[in-house]
């Protein structure tokens, strides 16, 4: 008959925690936002100038500044040789940035009136459908091997320095 302290001790600490969890999730996304409003402005200076393209920045920097920790992930799991994880870490990212987050950020300009469409120019678009086409091929049977890999890191190679060379506008 002595736990009901003990009860009411434990639902306090789960609530603490929980409150704390809130407390450190919401500040977690007040300085990353923080920080993604003063690296995309170092990158609009840095386009103003010329040294780089918004087809570069957009295509390469960014894209891979904002997935390391998935990026990271799935190099490690890859190196522990779990293929499959490595290409579900990878893909899955790629998928939920195309089917949600993309369009989540035209209805979310849509509601704050700012222009933020899914227009593509030549070069974005056949750069895209290109590397889908690539990845579905290669993924397709199920089994890879080195080779496919390089071909892939070539083919972001090969996008990275079109995207590079393409005249700024």
């Amino acid at each position: 008959m002595g736990n009901f302290g003990a009860c009411s001790c434990e639902r306090y600490v789960v609530r603490s925690k929980r409150t704390i969890s809130v407390a450190l999730l919401a500040i977690s996304t007040v300085l990353i936002a923080l920080c993604a409003e003063y690296f995309s402005s170092s990158f609009s200076t840095l386009n103003q100038q010329g040294v780089l393209g918004e087809s570069f920045v957009g295509l390469i920097v960014i894209p891979i500044a904002g997935n390391v920790a998935e990026n990271v992930t799935a190099v490690v799991v890859a190196s522990k040789n779990q293929m499959d994880l490595a290409i579900s870490v990878a893909l899955g990212s790629a998928i939920q940035i195309g089917l949600l987050v993309a369009p989540a950020m035209v209805l979310i300009g849509w509601a704050l009136d700012k222009s933020m469409t899914l227009h593509f120019d030549g070069f974005e678009l056949v750069t895209l459908i290109g590397a889908v086409l690539l990845v579905d091929f290669i993924v397709l049977k199920g089994k890879t091997n080195y080779l496919e890999g390089a071909i892939l890191c070539a083919c972001f190679a090969a996008i990275s320095v079109g995207a590079y060379l393409l005249p700024l506008t």
